[in-house]
């Protein structure tokens, strides 16, 4: 979420990032909410999908963020959180490839700490932030309560797949957030490129009246 945002800010000063950037998020945001449609409604390997989508996704950031960090001394903690990131997807990855209900387990109890984890990041920013992590903080004990007393109550494959319909509306909505993220970069790639600071010491006038050699 840092990364995402130092992005956004860098891009908001710099219309060529933003031109970079807009069409990947774009890309990404599509892909993702087409990979959690389809998981939806695809019982039998719905979950080892949104697995594998969402730890391809980690891996690759992951090594961007170590990548980034690594260039200038650049900071520790997001070297560390890059590593973090990576490994996790890695290991999502490994577990979308084993066949049978592991992926389903995994999600049972990611689905919910996800919620739970976005809520507390939502609860951590401003007024309007929190109001909404309030809200997805009452989401998160409903949702885990469902999954817990559906499993106990009726069966753990019913809850998995109550868990895997989790996670694929969370994937939906990360991508509509990207989405939305990317027309912003597009916006902000549309302004005019600043001008660069003239040195110091000229006034501009002997450039555009051939070059500072006029003055000598």
């Amino acid at each position: 979420m840092a990364s995402g945002t130092a992005t956004m800010t860098m891009a908001q000063a710099d219309p060529e990032v933003a031109r970079r950037a807009w069409p990947r998020w774009l890309a990404l945001g599509v892909a993702l909410v087409g990979v959690a449609a389809v998981a939806a409604f695809w019982s039998d390997g719905g979950a080892r999908l949104l697995l594998g989508a969402v730890g391809l996704f980690g891996a690759v950031r992951g090594a961007v963020v170590v990548r980034d960090a690594g260039r200038d001394g650049g900071d520790r903690r997001m070297r560390t959180v890059g590593i973090g990131t990576a490994v996790a997807g890695v290991a999502a990855l490994a577990v979308a490839a084993v066949p049978g209900a592991l992926a389903g387990w995994v999600l049972l109890v990611v689905a919910p700490l996800g919620l739970l984890a976005g809520s507390l990041a939502l609860l951590s920013r401003g007024p309007v932030a929190r109001r909404g992590g309030v809200i997805a903080l009452v989401w998160s004990a409903l949702v885990t309560l469902l999954l817990v007393g559906t499993g106990f109550g009726a069966d753990w494959e019913r809850a998995r797949n109550g868990a895997t319909s989790v996670a694929a509306i969370l994937v939906a909505v990360f991508g509509v957030v990207l989405v939305t993220g990317s027309a912003g970069l597009r916006a902000a790639a549309s302004r005019p490129v600043p001008p660069k600071p003239q040195a110091a010491g000229c006034a501009g006038c002997a450039c555009s009246g051939g070059g500072c050699g006029v003055l000598s």
